[in-house]
């Protein structure tokens, strides 16, 4: 049985992601804040109930990256790591002024050190497993996002780094894909102004960006999707008002 690391598997797209994982017959190790729902929700599902004991939930702060690298060489101690999803993600918007250095500092540290630190530590068990190390980056990292500068930029390194790591690790086996979705049905935006359109045609649900991976990583031996950006067919976002006050 392959094992996988998934960051924010305890919610959106990460949870999507963990129960396509299990489908997929994955050992996944689950880094999340709080697993209460989504484990309530697979004791009750038919399907991911006789899976749960290959789910590991591992409650963690990204933040306290000292801890986070102690978990993960305990980790590989004892088990040989073949994929390592970094999906976990933090985003605060409003004008660029009025945010305040801790905001910068966690989006920073989860969107950007996080996956870089990751990588470093499994790297070398990568190149052994022949493993995949898949990316959720953002649609605003290639493009201007006003009211986002600090996320889009975090997001917009993470793509860039992903990409130079291709190009340095494709040679030993290892393939790395970068996945940028547009925006979301999730919690993520719930403390901006704005937020994604509940219309299916104009944003995204966490089971497409898991669709997505299940692409990825059913894919032949021999080819590798470096880089995919998905998008709604239609461009609309919804107004949220309560946080617009």
């Amino acid at each position: 049985m392959e094992t996988a690391i998934i960051t924010g598997a305890s919610s959106g797209i990460g949870t999507a992601i963990t129960k396509e994982l299990l489908l997929l017959g994955y050992k996944v190790f689950g880094f999340g804040r709080d697993f209460s729902t989504l484990l309530a929700d697979l004791k009750e599902d038919k399907t991911y109930a006789p899976l749960l004991p290959n789910l590991t939930p591992i409650t963690l702060d990204l933040t306290k990256t000292g801890k986070l690298t102690e978990k993960i060489r305990e980790m590989r101690k004892n088990s040989e790591i073949s994929l390592l999803v970094n999906n976990a993600g933090v985003g605060y918007f409003g004008l660029h002024e009025e945010l305040n250095p801790t905001m910068l500092h966690e989006m920073v540290t989860v969107n950007l050190e996080v996956p870089m630190l990751l990588c470093q530590l499994l790297l070398r068990d990568l190149k052994k497993t022949g493993g995949h190390i898949i990316q959720i980056s953002s649609v605003t990292a290639k493009k201007s996002s006003p009211h986002g500068c600090a996320y889009g930029a975090t997001k917009a390194g993470l793509s860039a780094f992903t990409q130079s790591l291709f190009d340095e690790a494709r040679k030993y086996g290892v393939r790395i894909t970068c996945i940028h979705p547009d925006m979301t049905r999730s919690n993520f935006y719930r403390g901006a102004d704005f937020g994604a359109e509940i219309d299916e045609d104009c944003s995204l649900s966490p089971e497409d960006i898991a669709a997505c991976v299940h692409t990825v990583l059913t894919a032949r031996s021999g080819m590798v999707f470096p880089d995919i950006t998905l998008s709604p067919q239609k461009h609309r976002i919804s107004r949220n008002v309560k946080n617009s006050q």
